[in-house]
């Protein structure tokens, strides 16, 4: 840590920020190979929040940083002894420690902590030593111990005396033993192999029973501590009447293996010593000496049989041996010692320990593969192989684990993430040992990915089409455009707009920038514009947002807005004039009404129905032509004028129409005309109007004739495919209506009269050259003089 904080200054102070990179990656990589372990000292018994150490100094962390990769202390096990002043860098203990709670079975107490770093992730081992103080006295597990020793026992016999305990250690323990001044005893202080101190009461001289039955002598135990402290027994003893046969065991030292799942009441071994003597010299008698009070709560000895079995449960990460020493004593008082040592053996009792250190909850969906999610530990309390301990991932999913150091691992992602696939894992991770019987924890740990505007909106449709009828009012809502964002949040809110190009005019139509729904701004006219289409633009909310585009075509139904509009009869005239001979039979062209309707579709067909006449039955109208023809023959009964109105209507809804009005006058001939013609007219030049009329009128027929016969031989093969028959008008896309076809009349000339005389006779059937059929509606004329 320190390495890291110097060569980051170093990079400063030089200024060259490539070299600062540079020297960055190389502590990195150097951090990453080994981790340094901080050592620090304690004594026990210190008041809570005493000062352990100070960190940031230590690593040579600025204060600054600590907070900024969020420093934190992680003890080993369940409870956490230490705390981290992110402001200060000072290390401080929790609790008041005391180190015979901590470790009670061992001399040296070490506690292991570890600490934190993120932004990049750093950790660092360190340790605390927990040094003992003397606050413990020794103590002797009875405040009176009775020895009942036969007066013939020689001088220089040795009797064990129940040690004392002290939980401190070192020269804070059990140092040495202190006998109050007697004339028979002394005492033998000696250590056995394992270093445990013990006393042995030493008869220095005879005892006699009838100067003295029973001794009382006082035994101080002393530990090294300064200033020392001490624990008293009262040593009684009974001399007793001659013994002459100690108790004798089978085997000094007793050793058994015993695994630690062991159930109670099993036996874990009997020890057997004989008495050679009589009575109750003979009877023997067994009890726990010298042996931990630890060690008598997990066994029990029968007096009697000598059976030890289990008293309570056995725990190999507690306590690993035991070790008892058993007394034999007989009815007179004389006694025998042998040890038992009971090996406790491991089995896999304890599940793996699964501890979460650091855990980053939500991560991008564009995070890179190899992010570090989350760091935990693993933890076996078993040995061995039990305590081996191996992890994985439950389930498919794109996050791997990689072990770091000393039982760590990193869960990492080991794959591209899609939040619109998957937004959110549940990873189980299993820690499972390698007993013979594997036991196994899990884990749940819950990953949120963040959405990252990495997809552009949807239209539904790529062509939207919609109907509006014409003179509408403004602002009508006639549809709307839906588009959709596979990400959330504001990366999925759709804005919408109309895409207008550079020169455009402001177009009809609107979208509404929140939900799509189209407007159209103002009335339409299907006769100006009866359709067109206009781009839309979806864009998300991100940054920088995504769009997408969809066609819009607006199609404007027609509307019965326009009426008919006469085209001949002109609309400006009072009444067409038409001769008609008295001759005419049924069925003779009168004239032609022509109109047109601006509108489309049946709005704009015509019919055409005589709606008034001054002889009804007399003439008859074409329903779709508009033709009038005579009904039946005209007889010199009927009227020499004739009014006719002629009504055209279109087929919309309500219909509209309008009347065309003529005139037919009844004649016998072309003069008679001319004549009836002449006394309603004002007189005029003999070489008048009429002659040049009738001159311009030849010409046109002429040039008619001329144009049409070329146009027949361009367009003969389409012309041909369509029958000569068709009645029914043909209507065009806009300003339809019926058109007239081509007549041919008859003209004459009578020589020698002084004005020209024009007489209608009858329409002519045309003539067409073998092999090349007439035009549709063509008529064609001859003409003779």
């Amino acid at each position: 840590g320190w390495l890291f904080w110097r060569v980051m200054a170093c990079g400063r102070r030089s200024g060259d920020s490539k070299r600062q990179v540079i020297l960055f990656i190389l502590c990195v990589c150097v951090c990453q190979s080994g981790a340094e372990t901080l050592r620090y000292s304690l004594p026990e018994e210190m008041e809570r929040d005493s000062f352990v150490a100070n960190i940031a100094k230590d690593l040579g962390v600025p204060l600054s940083q600590l907070a900024a990769r969020k420093a934190r202390v992680v003890s080993e096990g369940n409870e956490q002894l230490f705390r981290l002043n992110q402001n200060t860098g000072v290390l401080t203990a929790k609790e008041s420690l005391d180190r015979e709670e901590i470790c009670p079975q061992s001399d040296t107490c070490t506690l292991v902590f570890k600490i934190f770093f993120e932004n990049p992730l750093q950790l660092i081992r360190g340790e605390v030593e927990i040094r003992d103080v003397n606050d413990n006295s020794p103590e002797f597990p009875e405040k009176e111990v009775v020895l009942e020793i036969q007066e013939t026992t020689s001088p220089g016999s040795r009797f064990p005396l129940e040690s004392a305990q002290d939980r401190d250690v070192g020269m804070n323990g059990l140092q040495n033993y202190s006998l109050g001044p007697n004339p028979h005893f002394s005492l033998a202080p000696g250590t056995g192999k394992d270093g445990v101190k013990y006393v042995e009461l030493v008869l220095q001289n005879q005892l006699d029973r009838e100067e003295q039955g029973e001794l009382n002598l006082l035994l101080t135990a002393i530990d090294g501590g300064s200033p020392p402290r001490s624990g008293t027994a009262r040593v009684r003893i009974v001399v007793l009447d001659a013994n002459d046969n100690i108790p004798v065991f089978e085997r000094e030292t007793y050793e058994v293996r015993l695994a630690e799942n062991s159930p109670l009441e099993q036996l874990v071994v009997r020890v057997t010593a004989t008495d050679p003597d009589e009575g109750s010299y003979g009877k023997v008698r067994y009890a726990f000496t010298q042996t931990s009070e630890r060690s008598r709560q997990l066994f029990q000895l029968n007096p009697v049989t000598g059976e030890i079995r289990v008293a309570g449960k056995l725990d190999f990460e507690e306590a690993k041996n035991h070790k008892m020493v058993v007394k034999a004593t007989d009815g007179g008082g004389l006694s025998a010692h042998c040890k038992v040592q009971v090996e406790v053996l491991d089995v896999n009792d304890n599940a793996p320990e699964i501890a979460l250190t650091s855990l980053t909850a939500s991560i991008p969906e564009d995070a890179p593969p190899r992010t570090v999610v989350a760091l935990f530990s693993v933890r076996d309390r078993d040995s061995g192989d039990n305590g081996r301990t191996e992890c994985s991932i439950d389930g498919d999913l794109p996050f791997s684990l990689t072990p770091t150091f000393d039982n760590y691992y990193e869960l990492r992602t080991n794959a591209a993430l899609d939040r619109e696939r998957t937004a959110e894992y549940n990873i189980t991770i299993t820690a499972m040992d390698c007993g013979k019987t594997r036991l196994s924890s899990r884990e749940s740990i819950f990953v949120q990915i963040s959405d990252v505007n990495d997809n552009p909106p949807e239209f539904t449709q790529e062509v939207y089409t919609m109907s509006v009828t014409e003179n509408n009012s403004p602002m009508l809502r006639i549809g709307s455009m839906k588009a959709t964002d596979a990400d959330s949040g504001k990366n999925a809110r759709v804005n919408y707009a109309v895409v207008r190009q550079e020169g455009e005019e402001q177009p009809e139509v609107s979208v509404s920038a929140e939900n799509g729904d189209v407007y159209i701004l103002r009335p339409l006219d299907y006769e100006k514009v009866p359709a067109f289409e206009v781009t839309v633009l979806a864009a998300d909310g991100g940054s920088p947002p995504l769009t997408a585009q969809a066609v819009l075509r607006i199609v404007v139904r027609d509307e019965n807005d326009n009426a008919p509009v006469l085209l001949h009869p002109a609309p400006d005239s009072s009444a067409a004039g038409e001769l008609v001979p008295r001759w005419a039979p049924s069925g003779y062209l009168v004239a032609k009404v022509v109109a047109v309707d601006a509108d489309a579709g049946q709005n704009a067909w015509l019919s055409y129905e005589l709606a008034k006449a001054t002889e009804p039955g007399l003439f008859r109208v074409g329903l779709q032509s508009g033709e009038v023809r005579t009904a039946r023959a005209v007889t010199e009964r009927d009227a020499a004028r004739q009014r006719l109105i002629v009504l055209v209507r279109d087929r919309g809804q309500p219909p509209r129409s309008v009347t065309a009005t003529l005139a037919v006058a009844l004649v016998d001939g072309f003069s008679e005309a001319h004549l009836r013609v002449s006394e309603e007219e004002p007189a005029a030049d003999p070489d008048g109007p009429l002659t040049l009329y009738l001159i311009a009128s030849l010409v046109c027929v002429s040039a008619l004739f001329l144009a049409t016969a070329v146009a027949a031989v361009v367009v003969k093969v389409r012309r041909a495919r369509r029958s000569e028959t068709e009645n029914l008008p043909t209507f065009p896309e806009s300003n339809a209506g019926s058109l007239p076809r081509s007549y041919v009349y008859d003209v004459c000339f009578a020589a020698g009269t002084v004005n020209s005389e024009f007489r209608f006779l009858r329409p002519l059937f045309p003539c067409f050259p073998a092999g090349l059929p007439p035009g549709p509606g063509e008529q064609r004329s001859s003409v003779c003089s």
